[in-house]
């Protein structure tokens, strides 16, 4: 009675009636000391609350960690990555098996115990997350040792599916690493007790053969090609996710770099990039793809598929929203605000850098790519020495853990557990190693960041930073040794007119060339500019023309590395190994190398104006230099006397297709130049590039003609270098049409097992696409290839390769083709009637 609703009475106990006074009991406190020092120091409390973890690294070891009960994956991820002092921590992520044995990544922005079952007797382990496309994109030696045991883990998982060749090349690459150069008494005995591959014993003898062409590759160079080689794999970095499609048809769902894909099998049946996809999303089973209406229409946008549980769904939708993020993203998503009355969808959200926020942190903050030592079971031919011919003493991997300011000094502990899975299993990291115990495949040693360069590394990184060194300047991918003398000589020799500049580049290449240099890896690219804190408050040109020349510098740079890929690596290599004809040589390079050497003054002249045109100059000279027509002008008038050259690239392609069918030697440096790294594209892709430039020098003046008004002084310029590459390009436009035919005839004719002649006279390509073909077992899917005047159907090839098998050759002479979806009831059904034999298809 007379009680305010909403508050409450505080009740008297029989003792506070009677006056008694309050008693807290007895305390066992220490003077001074409160209720929560007290819990904090109670060492009992504390050890309820640590939960310990155990994580299987990727080679095999597993460590104990030891973490509060209620921490985050966040946490837990990073204790891993100061433990191995791991600097490009994104690409990885820890996982563990869920109780219907699927793999699952740990989230960061949950619970540990919300997320693993029992995590005191559950497993974890490190795996690679992330797979970049190129392995060039990793900044660090030691990151690349680590995919490496990813690629060893997958191909002893049956994850890397691959032929027998690719196999055994990738575990004599792995060997190399481990245990140095080839011996075969030990390599057979340590094949015996490290299982690489579930069919290894077939294969020994292939695994031995390439092991034996290793001699001298050290071991970074050795997880270096074996990345090289994965990447190349169609099931590179791919985890299969089982799934059906509308049809009911089994199917394989997976995700990379470039999208999701779909597998019917071990075969890559359909790509969905990330450009064409607008949404994903699920549904409890169902994985829903939502296409742009450009991709495929306005009608049936929406691709469905039905995976096995809701949980199976959920999981592979958030795998493909982090590898949307990482690799398409440029900066990482904001949270998702929390809904004030109800939620809708998922609030999941990758959290961590993006590849390119990752790459840009290693760039600009200056970190030193420190160098790395392992430390090999035995004392091998390959063993490094000093100059006293002192084998190195190998520092302990915790040593260099624990240098002074390395956080891994104050990270939770962790206790080293032999995995009996594993029997290169390497030392408690507590202990200390010895030499009769080392472990084949230890980690790296990572040496403190005040060592110094090499004097040929610091000679290296001087001739990158001079300007107009084009072949050090980010070129780098390819070891391409040479005999120096007989190089210089012959090049010396050539009529091909090279100025002593470009030799002595030439011979840098001869002589210092690693298969490591890229250019991700180098330094090269240009002296950085450090500027101080007032520099970077003034501010750069807003003229959009400005914008428009640092793109032309930009592509100038790009185009000249990529004729570099002929003038001086192919040329390196067909020299080399003497393989191409006196004839030939003068052909090619004696039509290559002047439009080199123009363009490397061209791109001097571009480069200097562009620094006089950023204000670093006065401001009466640099109002001089704000424009670009006068130097696209006379450069544009001096490349006109090139067009001759340019008119016999047609003859160039025609003789050197002819002659690499004709001379096995030269057909084998060519397909071994276009493996490597350098050559990312086929090899005569490069030729076409000077025409294709000249198109593209067209459409930047067009631009700026666009830009400028009549009265700016700039306009008179670029309208008459415009002028100029219009007369080149109108002249060269049937010769661009016929190279790049030639050029795609030929790229067909290395993919197409089952026909010789494609490359006849007078033939074109039109178009290729995929289509299904009736047949006896129902539609198979198969790909086409349209020319003037035939078709090709063909399947993909079970060698590994992406080469394709001809299974029907039809003559468009006289065919006939109509709509047949009534007859069939197949939808988007045509029959294609031929003088060899009728096929019906469906799209």
């Amino acid at each position: 009675m007379g009680e305010i609703e909403g508050t409450y009475r505080i009740l008297q106990t029989p003792g506070s009636r009677l006056g008694a006074q309050k008693s807290s009991g007895v305390s066992t406190l220490e003077p001074g000391q409160n209720l929560l020092t007290a819990m904090a120091s109670s060492p009992a409390k504390a050890h309820e609350r640590d939960l310990p973890i155990k994580i299987k690294m990727l080679d095999n070891t597993v460590e104990v960690l030891d973490i509060e009960s209620k921490c985050y994956g966040q946490t837990l991820l990073t204790e891993v990555y100061k433990h191995l002092n791991l600097i490009e921590s994104d690409y990885f992520g820890i996982e563990f098996q869920n109780i219907q044995s699927y793999w699952i990544w740990l989230e960061p922005m949950k619970p540990v115990i919300k997320q693993v079952r029992r995590p005191k007797t559950t497993i974890l382990r490190l795996a690679v997350k992330f797979f970049p496309p190129d392995p060039g994109q990793l900044q660090e030696e030691y990151t690349r040792y680590l995919f490496a045991l990813q690629i060893k883990r997958d191909l002893a998982e049956e994850r890397l599916t691959c032929s027998d060749n690719t196999a055994a090349l990738l575990v004599s690459h792995l060997l190399q690493s481990e245990i140095g150069d080839f011996d075969e008494s030990e390599d057979r005995e340590h094949l015996k007790t490290n299982q690489y591959l579930p069919n290894q014993e077939k294969l020994e003898g292939k695994i031995l053969e390439f092991h034996r062409k290793h001699v001298g590759q050290t071991p970074a160079e050795s997880d270096f090609q074996v990345l090289e080689i994965a990447r190349k794999l169609e099931m590179y970095g791919i985890r299969f996710h089982l799934a059906s499609d509308r049809e009911g048809t089994k199917i394989n769902l997976a995700v990379s770099h470039m999208g999701v894909l779909v597998f019917q099998g071990n075969t890559k049946i359909n790509t969905f990039n990330w450009s064409k996809v607008r949404k994903l999303s699920f549904k409890r089973k169902r994985f829903l793809i939502k296409l742009h209406p450009e991709v495929c229409g306005p009608y049936q946008d929406t691709l469905e598929f039905l995976l096995g549980s809701r949980d199976e769904c959920k999981n592979f939708w958030k795998i493909c929203v982090e590898y949307h993020t990482f690799f398409r993203l440029f900066d990482q998503p904001k949270p998702k605000a929390k809904a004030v009355f109800f939620t809708r969808g998922s609030s999941f959200r990758y959290s961590g850098r993006t590849q390119k926020q990752l790459v840009d942190y290693i760039k600009d903050s200056g970190m030193k790519r420190t160098p790395y030592e392992r430390r090999h079971s035995k004392v091998r031919a390959s063993t490094r020495t000093s100059n006293t011919g002192v084998p190195k003493q190998s520092v302990p991997f915790t040593e260099g853990l624990r240098t002074p300011g390395s956080p891994a000094s104050t990270a939770a502990p962790f206790h080293s557990v032999h995995s009996s899975a594993s029997p290169t299993s390497i030392l408690p990291m507590f202990a200390e190693p010895s030499p009769s115990s080392l472990d084949p495949r230890a980690p790296y040693t990572r040496i403190p960041d005040k060592t110094t360069a090499t004097p040929v590394e610091e000679a290296g990184r001087k001739l990158m930073q001079q300007p107009g060194s084009p072949v050090l300047q980010g070129v780098g991918f390819g070891s391409l040794p040479a005999d120096h003398a007989q190089l210089s000589s012959i090049v010396l020799k050539s009529p091909l007119g090279l100025t002593p500049a470009f030799q002595m580049n030439l011979n840098a290449v001869t002589q210092g060339s690693s298969p490591l240099l890229s250019p991700v890896l180098s330094d090269a690219g240009g002296a950085r500019i450090e500027e101080d804190d007032e520099m970077k408050r003034k501010r750069y040109p807003t003229d959009k023309a400005y914008f428009i020349a640092k793109e032309i510098l930009a592509t100038e740079r790009t185009y000249l590395k990529d004729l570099e890929v002929i003038t001086v690596w192919f040329r390196s290599a067909v020299i080399k190994e003497n393989a191409m004809p006196e004839g030939l040589m003068t052909l090619l390079f004696s039509n290559i190398d002047p439009i080199y050497e123009f363009h490397r003054g061209f791109l001097k002249e571009i480069e200097q104006r562009l620094s006089l045109w950023e204000g670093r100059s006065n401001a009466h000279v640099k109002g001089d230099y704000q424009r670009i027509g006068d130097v696209m002008l006379r450069n544009m008038r001096t490349l006109k006397e090139f067009t001759s050259y340019l008119q016999k690239h047609d003859e160039v392609l025609t003789e050197l297709e002819k002659a690499t069918k004709r001379l096995k030697k030269l057909e084998m440096v060519y397909k071994e130049f276009e493996l490597q790294k350098v050559c990312y594209l086929p090899l005569n892709t490069f030729l076409l590039k000077p025409i294709q430039r000249l198109m593209h020098y067209k459409l930047i003046l067009g631009r700026l003609c666009k830009h400028y008004t009549a009265e700016h002084r700039d306009f008179a310029d670029c309208r008459n270098a415009l002028k100029e590459v219009t007369e080149m390009t109108s002249q060269l436009q049937h010769s661009l049409i016929r190279l790049e035919n030639f050029q795609k005839l030929t790229e067909l004719q290395h993919d197409l097992i089952g026909i010789d002649n494609l490359t006849a006279p007078g033939r074109e390509f039109i178009r290729e696409g995929c289509l299904y073909k009736l047949t006896k077992k129902g539609l198979q899917q198969r790909m086409f290839f349209l020319f003037s005047d035939m078709l090709l159907y063909t399947s993909k090839g079970v060698t590994g390769t992406n080469q394709f098998k001809i299974h029907g050759h039809l003559s468009l002479h006289g065919m006939l083709v109509e709509e047949s979806e009534n007859e069939w009831s197949v939808p988007h059904c045509f029959t294609i009637y031929s003088a060899q034999k009728t096929i019906v298809v469906a799209a």
